[in-house]
């Protein structure tokens, strides 16, 4: 057995300001107690995340929500809310395909198994070996020389080889602890991104709904100032019209199919990006155009500030990752302990690769302690970063949290504005068609001129899409808010820590893919079912 000696004294001196005495003692106790038989320590400090106060209700409000709190919770098929089919069957497209969150499920299945490799560690290992050589042996080989072993010839060795690292001071438990945080914190990763495709989605088809009714309302106008150009054409050849009243409807004639053109242009673009978004090729991807823009009166539960933190992936996320590094101060701490480690050895030679008759067999067996004495400052270095990049995580979990704070009252103001400005702009479109049709009437009658005229279709026209605008805005930011709200996720979603283990210790089958967890699975023998980029992956 090698030991490397060192005073316990001085060993003591050197790591009590770094783990007290009495931290380390209870820690054995409690842990020898606990269902793990072997007695250590754990060294991380006592977690906790932190507790903020925060307004007990917003200062934003929106249509959208209800005025007192609610114990009701937001669905996870949240876009249900804007009674859209099209939209419903997008949706169901988008999450059973979307190469960007199978990606981010994959990272999840990859966390479990660097979990379980850390893991491995804490457990016996054992190897088996063998080699055959052809040599000539010295005849003064000792006192010892096998009488049976030849001067000449082939031998052949093997044996096994075990070695078991007690973990005493729980460096690998918590770097265990660490990979399972990490696990959990790319599931609450797939949350928020799936959360965020979902978002995408919608705001891009609301968007390409908005572009639909612009198309509609140039289109109409159009057809109008066409109108309006033969009747003055008309008026020209009786004299009773200038070139100049002509040439004034033309500009407006041109000019708007000019911006027809651009919408259509950009209805194509966000059709595009929705064929990503649900696996499919823009060639092959269409959506039927409609004429005009539906709004959505809907009511959600109002979360009341406090259970904001519960219901954000991103926040749970960044939490997993403060408890990440909470445990990296644990096995910065282990190093100043003796790192103890037991090995066992053992084979057999034989000579002439006669089994049946072995020429020597061979085993040991022994442990190793060792523990730096001096290095420079290198471990207190590496618990003092470990220190600091704990507090960074609290100063980023904090920020984290105000963003969401930020997201929610945004969200809430924008949609309460919108409203108003959608009420009040449909009004203006009203007065502006009937300033339009007078107009239209004075010119026939000889008592407008075509200057005031075309100025009111032009008013009417650029109120009408105006009005087209501030919808999509509602829309997108109904959208935003349920967003902001969580969507519908839960803390209480992600995987438990039970849970995040891809298979048992001694399991040998089944190994194409680990059980799904947290509701997040992946396509493992059947992968390439999605790599038919013509057609929808949900009928």
């Amino acid at each position: 057995m090698m030991l490397e000696r060192v005073p316990i004294r001085y060993l003591w001196s050197r790591v009590r300001r770094t783990v007290p005495s009495s931290a380390v003692l209870l820690a054995l106790t409690v842990s020898g107690c606990s269902t793990d038989w072997l007695p250590h320590a754990d060294l991380a400090p006592a977690y906790q995340p932190p507790e903020y106060v925060v307004p007990a209700s917003w200062r934003g409000a929106s249509p959208f929500v209800e005025a007192k709190p609610s114990d009701g919770e937001l669905r996870g098929d949240w876009w249900t809310l804007f009674n859209d089919p099209i939209l419903n069957k997008l949706e169901e497209q988008a999450m059973a395909a979307n190469p960007d969150l199978q990606a981010a499920a994959e990272r999840f299945v990859q966390a479990r198994d660097v979990m379980m490799r850390v893991r491995s560690q804490r457990i016996p290992h054992i190897g088996l070996g063998g080699k055959a050589t052809d040599s000539r042996n010295a005849v003064d080989t000792g006192l010892f020389k096998d009488p049976d072993v030849p001067l000449t010839g082939s031998i052949a060795t093997g044996g096994g080889l075990a070695s078991w690292e007690p973990d005493f001071w729980s460096a690998i438990r918590n770097a265990t602890r660490v990979e399972l945080y990490r696990a959990e914190q790319r599931a609450a990763d797939w949350a928020l991104a799936r959360l965020s495709l979902q978002a995408e989605l919608a705001a891009n088809y609301f968007t390409l709904r908005g572009y639909d009714a612009q198309v509609a309302i140039y289109t109409q106008s159009v057809a109008l100032y066409k109108k309006t150009l033969g009747l003055v054409k008309t008026q020209f050849a009786g004299a009773l019209a200038s070139s100049l009243d002509v040439a004034r409807v033309e500009s407006l004639l041109y000019s708007t199919e000019t911006k027809l053109a651009q919408a259509q242009g950009q209805r194509q673009v966000a059709e595009q990006a929705i064929a990503i978004l649900v696996n499919m090729a823009p060639a092959s991807f269409t959506i039927e155009p409609v004429g005009d823009l539906r709004m959505a009166n809907f009511t959600i539960p109002q979360a009341i500030p406090s259970t904001l933190l519960e219901r954000r992936p991103d926040v749970a996320g960044m939490e997993r990752r403060m408890a990440q590094a909470n445990r990296a101060i644990g096995i910065a701490r282990a190093a100043f302990f003796p790192d103890v480690r037991f090995t066992a050895d053992g084979g057999w030679l034989d000579s002439g690769l006669d089994i049946a008759k072995l020429t020597g067999a061979f085993w040991s067996y022994g442990s190793v302690v060792s523990l730096p004495v001096f290095q420079g400052g290198y471990r207190r270095a590496q618990l003092q970063q470990a220190w600091s990049a704990y507090r960074e995580m609290e100063d980023r979990y904090r920020s984290t949290v105000l963003n969401a704070f930020r997201e929610a009252e945004n969200a809430l103001a924008l949609t309460n504005r919108l409203t108003v400005a959608v009420d009040r702009q449909d009004a203006a479109v009203g007065a502006w068609y009937k300033t339009q049709d007078l107009t239209s009437e004075l010119y026939v009658g000889g008592l407008a001129s075509s200057l005031e005229l075309i100025y009111a279709q032009v008013q009417t026209l650029m109120a009408r899409i105006e009005l087209i605008t501030i919808k999509v805005d509602l829309l997108r930011a109904s959208v935003a808010l349920l967003r902001a709200l969580g969507g519908g996720f839960h803390r209480n979603q992600l995987p438990a820590d039970q849970q995040i283990q891809p298979f048992d210790t001694l399991q040998y089958d089944h190994l194409d893919k680990p059980p799904p967890a947290g509701g997040i699975d992946v396509n493992a023998g059947d992968n390439w079912v999605n790599n038919d980029l013509t057609k929808p992956p949900v009928p």
